[in-house]
């Protein structure tokens, strides 16, 4: 079966399915982290407190709990990392036994398609999922560089001190923007595997997936209780 042959099982809503959940995740992803100023979105609002955490850093004696902190967002990052890679060796699985598969979709009386079609369908999830896995690894990666240039601080509160507080900030934002990123991608992999029902079921998962994102973000209790005092 050529390539043709295995695109006539996809419909026309197939392919708006496939479009939405794409354009969802990555309009989302664009206006979390590019909000306007009138609303902005929780994750930017951590921004401003990981800056206040650095410069609180600076004069805090000793600086135990700062590691700790710093540590417990890094086996953050290893948990999801590792789950997604379990998740992505899972999927592979079944792409190598599809014949579970069809059996599971002949007995919910699923679309009759070839085992190939069944394939695409679990690929297109685990594309999240790797894009997920390398956006936890990176961040893994800048928590790391994070707590290095906190150990490069002097003990004092010099310019140099403030400097490098400054530079642990911008790095430590990036990592949990990377962070961020990665958790969407779970997410809307999860959205994605409702394409094993059919279209209609990808686009309703897509809804769902992206107004959980938009709610923990714009309208969480959360975000209200950080908005009550910014700091400066």
């Amino acid at each position: 079966m050529d390539l043709l042959d295995r695109l006539q099982f996809f419909t026309q809503l197939d392919a708006i399915a496939v479009g939405a959940i794409v354009l969802a995740w990555l309009v989302v992803s664009h206006v979390i982290e590019n909000p306007s100023s009138r609303r902005p979105s929780t994750a930017v609002l951590m921004e401003r407190y990981r800056e206040a955490w650095m410069r609180e850093f600076v004069t805090r004696q000793p600086r135990v709990f700062d590691s700790m902190v710093l540590g417990n967002l890094r086996q953050g990052t290893s948990f999801f990392a590792s789950t997604c890679l379990i998740a992505i060796g899972g999927g592979l699985a079944l792409i190598g036994n599809t014949e579970q598969l069809l059996g599971l979709a002949e007995e919910l009386s699923l679309e009759d398609a070839p085992a190939a079609i069944w394939d695409a369908k679990v690929i297109f999830m685990l594309l999240f999922l790797a894009n997920g896995l390398f956006k936890f690894i990176w961040s893994h990666r800048l928590f790391g560089y994070c707590a290095i240039v906190m150990g490069a601080a002097p003990n004092d509160e010099s310019d140099a001190a403030y400097s490098r507080a400054a530079q642990a900030a911008d790095i430590a934002n990036s990592a949990a923007r990377s962070f961020n990123r990665g958790l969407r991608c779970v997410y809307f992999s999860l959205a994605a595997a409702a394409w094993l029902l059919g279209p209609v079921a990808l686009l309703v998962a897509t809804l769902v997936a992206l107004l959980i994102v938009w709610r923990r973000e714009f309208a969480s209790k959360s975000r209200n209780t950080l908005l009550r005092s910014l700091p400066e």
